[in-house]
């Protein structure tokens, strides 16, 4: 039986995100943008091997951008807990990220800066 190439160069176990909440439980709050502090993020891929993180309050859709050094879990991770301490205490309920494997430490995240 032959393997997949990228199975093979990935490895069992690595980049996979463990624990994941499903945008299906998300506050009935966040979901109809009745109150502001909801965050929607992605990581985007520029030229260079570069990386820039938006994120995009939901209510008012204020956009924010967080550049990061590189995509690996840690850097991404590190970068975002850094920034989110600069938000106001009301405006950080909540960051509903993709299933991208720059986000599998979103533990970490959560337990850094009380965001879910």
């Amino acid at each position: 039986m032959r393997r997949s190439r990228h199975k093979t160069l990935k490895g069992e176990g690595v980049g996979e995100i463990t624990n994941t909440v499903s945008i299906r439980v998300r506050p009935a709050e966040a979901e109809d943008r009745a109150v502001p502090g909801d965050w929607e993020g992605d990581l985007l891929f520029g030229s260079n091997n570069s990386q820039i993180a938006t994120l995009v309050e939901r209510q008012t859709r204020d956009v924010m951008l967080v550049k990061v050094k590189s995509k690996d879990t840690q850097t991404v991770i590190n970068a975002l807990i850094k920034h989110a301490h600069k938000l106001p205490r009301e405006l950080d309920t909540s960051l509903t990220w993709d299933r991208g494997s720059e986000m599998a430490d979103h533990q970490k995240f959560s337990l850094a800066t009380d965001i879910k």
